[in-house]
């Protein structure tokens, strides 16, 4: 008997063909977002800012790319549980013999699958503007599957949570959008004031793309170690409410 199931493998492969069949829309066109944001704070603050020893550009580019794999990471689960629920297919998932944890599982990987290779375009595309070292790759690749899989875990939440697009789009635009630009993608906390320094924080998003960032300068606001510990212990607290909400049938089952 397989370890992983024929019906883990098929939802996996269900969530992922999902996202590339329109690849366009859900990889293309974040990618160039990306890269818009990028010519356009690249072109203003080049030459006046520099952080962590190194030029804004340089800065600016993993994170945009941490950036992207968070929000689309999130896009891919919610949108695809949303949308489900709405056209009365939910039912086809929750019926077959799938445990919790392998639907969770599946829809989480895909969203894995899916932010990281918006990441990997965007980060294809802005290399170019920039000379970037690669001082801790390891540290590269743990934040970046860690940051997609809490927020294909949020995702999961938010989809199983909303009953409508409204309110899916109200949790992104509130809540991940908000706290993604306030995490310093754009900008280091240490050019804060004092009060928004400790604000900034309590904002898990900070701590993923600091950590994402130090595998590429070797430095960063905070220690890497503390960075993956909260982020780690983030990820457990979201999976377990994810779990607990599937094994509830919460907003699932009427």
């Amino acid at each position: 008997m397989s370890f992983i199931s024929v019906g883990f493998q098929t939802l996996l492969y269900k969530e992922t063909l999902r996202f590339w069949k329109v690849a366009t829309q859900t990889v293309a066109a974040p990618v160039l977002t990306a890269m818009l944001y990028l010519l356009i704070f690249g072109h203003v603050l080049e030459g006046r800012v520099e952080v962590h020893g190194t030029t804004y550009t340089a800065f600016l580019i993993p994170g945009l790319v941490m950036m992207s794999v968070l929000q689309n990471a999130f896009a891919n689960s919610s949108s695809s549980l949303i949308q489900s629920k709405i056209t009365g297919n939910l039912v086809f998932i929750l019926l077959p013999p799938l445990s919790h944890w392998e639907i969770i599982s599946a829809y989480v990987l895909a969203s894995v699958v899916r932010g990281l290779a918006v990441g990997l375009g965007v980060f294809t595309v802005t290399v170019w503007a920039a000379h970037l070292s690669f001082e801790a790759p390891l540290w590269i690749l743990v934040f970046a599957l860690m940051g997609a899989a809490i927020l294909g875990t949020m995702g999961v939440i938010a989809g199983i949570w909303a009953e409508k697009f409204d309110q899916l789009a109200a949790f992104q635009n509130f809540l991940i959008m908000p706290a993604t630009f306030l995490s310093g993608v754009f900008y280091s906390i240490k050019s804060l004031p004092p009060f928004w320094q400790a604000i900034s924080h309590f904002n898990p998003f900070f701590y993923m793309i600091d950590g994402f960032r130090y595998g590429f300068f070797g430095k960063s606001d905070v220690s890497p170690w503390m960075s993956l510990a909260i982020v780690s212990v983030f990820f457990v607290v979201l999976a377990g409410i994810a779990i607990n909400l599937l094994k509830r049938g919460y907003k699932l089952r009427h």
